[in-house]
């Protein structure tokens, strides 16, 4: 099949990536010359383990392509997927709809013959709707329909998900829009996944609905990590034993700093504000949602409380900045109020992150960044664990406490035990964990 992907950021580029390993023939649009330009030479403007090898390979099969021309793009297509951003609106929090309309008016404008457009974007409900509105507007007699195909792809295990993935969700009215869809992801019957084919509104509620279940199981096991501090509880266990109820499951139950990335901020916002519009209450996800924020700066509190009080002077090491690890993404990562607190508190920061110094430096003015961890760590009066990358999982304790100044670590992910820091003779503060 021929697919046109519109958008080659973060979703679009993985799934038309995908789609071309499938066999299809994908040509990918974007209006950022420079982006069209790098891809075409091979260069990825994301970091996603194994993008690389996926795109270029597909590339040099002649499967994937990457343009900035959208008419011809969706002129050839049978499929046309709309994957632009839709970051939160100013002021509201809804979810900015325009880059989707603009690419629904100009895919209205090129197509010619029957088109299928695919909403991938994460849209509130009814953006659907709104879409084929405009479409038909602009094409009063033209044929074709829109779907709504929401995808469920984790930063840093996003090609997995994709062709491994839980369920494919496909909202649409449309037989024949059925049928399309069902032989663009014929790879995945093989591996029996579920695809699931309901009305176009209930699939863009599907996605947010998820987001927000999970988001709110974080903000769940944070709270109770918050109890277990205070009444000497150990949440790893508590998590580990109600996870083990088939009814609730092990997964979003780590306790830590707090939520971000590109989606689960974001698309609580949106459904609330889509639950306001509609006169309904999400009471439930509006508390995790303000739970979230208070926990990102309560956490700059607890590093400044297991110093003493005050790191006013102090050289702080910070391991880990991204909202978590695989990727360099930098939106709503907890690093970016945690850090400026301390700063403003007076300390000094010195981090290493393995793939996200180059987007922190802009966010995160008067961050040290150092070549590696050990030279992170060298002198500082404390070592702050914000993100989990593997290479951070297995630090030579012994080393690291020849590196400190004091034998201090705050650990915000949990990835140490507290018998490993007792017999180094480190102070040890974790997350709803005793400290030692």
């Amino acid at each position: 099949m021929r697919v046109a992907m519109i958008g080659t950021g973060y979703v679009g580029l993985v799934s038309g990536a995908c789609f071309a390993d499938f066999g299809h023939e994908v040509i990918c649009v974007d209006k950022d010359a420079r982006k069209i330009d790098a891809l075409e030479k091979g260069e990825i403007p994301i970091y996603e383990p194994g993008l690389d090898v996926l795109v270029n390979g597909n590339r040099f099969a002649g499967r994937l392509s990457f343009t900035q021309e959208l008419g011809p793009a969706v002129r050839s297509a049978d499929v046309v997927f709309i994957a632009v951003g839709t970051p939160s609106r100013r002021g509201d929090g809804h979810a900015d709809l325009s880059y989707v309309f603009s690419a629904a008016e100009e895919v209205a404008d090129a197509m010619s013959g029957y088109t299928l457009v695919v909403n991938k974007s994460t849209v509130p409900v009814g953006t659907g709707d709104k879409v084929e509105e405009l479409i038909r507007a602009r094409q009063p007699d033209g044929e074709f329909d829109v779907a709504s195909n929401p995808e469920f792809l984790r930063e840093g295990s996003a090609i997995e998900d994709f062709k491994r993935p839980d369920r494919v969700v496909v909202g649409t009215h449309s037989e024949r829009a059925r049928e399309l869809m069902r032989k663009l992801y014929r790879p995945l019957f093989l591996n029996e996944t579920p695809l699931l084919f309901t009305e176009r509104r209930t699939a863009e509620v599907i996605k947010y609905a998820a987001n927000a279940f999970l988001a709110t199981k974080i903000s769940f096991i944070n709270e109770i990590a918050d109890l277990c501090e205070a009444v000497g509880a150990d949440v790893q266990s508590v998590a580990k034993g109600i996870g083990l109820d088939g009814r609730i499951g092990s997964k979003f139950l780590h306790a830590g700093p707090g939520y971000g990335g590109s989606c689960f901020p974001k698309d609580t916002l949106a459904l609330l504000r889509t639950a306001e519009e509609a006169g309904t209450s999400l009471s439930i996800v509006e508390a995790a949602s303000s739970s979230n924020a208070a926990r990102k700066k309560r956490m700059a509190e607890k590093i400044i409380a297991a110093c003493g009080g005050s790191v006013s002077g102090d050289r702080i090491a910070v391991l880990g900045v991204t909202f978590k690890p695989n990727t360099d993404d930098m939106r709503d990562a907890p690093s970016l109020d945690i850090i400026p607190a301390l700063q403003k508190a007076g300390a000094e920061v010195y981090a290493y992150d393995p793939e996200g110094m180059e987007e922190a430096g802009p966010l995160l003015p008067g961050v040290h960044w150092t070549k590696d961890e050990n030279e992170a760590m060298q002198d500082a009066d404390a070592l702050v664990i914000l993100t989990e990358w593997n290479q951070f999982r297995a630090l030579d304790l012994g080393h690291v406490k020849k590196l400190l100044r004091r034998p201090l670590i705050i650990d915000l992910r949990n990835i140490y035990t507290r018998d490993e820091m007792k017999r180094e003779g480190i102070a040890y503060h974790s997350v709803g964990r005793a400290t030692v």
